[in-house]
């Protein structure tokens, strides 16, 4: 199954990250499993520019309820990563995350792309909430 990434997406981040000789597998290419770190990596750093604290006290936070990737072409080491974070389509509780992955050499080429539903939730009731004014404003 392929997902394509929605025409109407508001870009938040951007950053680049270096492809490790580690993230590599046997097939001399970036293992599949790291391209969701990848997308996890500027996720939290984007929260983190906004002031999120992501320590494990915060009372509220994002959680992943859904994750996907296309792989478009094959990430080989050595490389530096560039990947841009898009939002959409906020809701009561949560919104859509997107990212498209190309190299910094090629930032017209798209790798991978993928996307994931955040929800704002209650870490100690375990349980959604409305997403607070700021990250609204945010992803609006």
């Amino acid at each position: 199954m392929r997902f394509e990434l929605p025409e109407k997406k508001k870009l938040v981040f951007e950053m680049s990250m270096p492809i490790r000789w580690g993230d590599m597998d046997a097939m001399a290419h970036v293992n599949n499993t790291n391209y969701f770190r990848y997308m996890e990596v500027i996720r939290l750093d984007w929260m983190r520019s906004l002031g999120e604290r992501l320590d494990g006290r915060t009372v509220e936070g994002l959680i992943i309820v859904n994750a996907f990737c296309t792989f478009h072409k094959q990430f080989e080491y050595p490389g530096d990563i560039l990947a841009r974070l898009y939002v959409s389509d906020p809701g009561r509780t949560s919104f859509e995350s997107w990212t498209t992955m190309t190299k910094v050499q090629e930032p017209d080429a798209v790798y991978a792309s993928g996307g994931a539903t955040i929800v704002w939730a209650d870490y100690d009731k375990q349980k959604s909430v409305p997403l607070p004014d700021w990250v609204r404003k945010v992803v609006s």
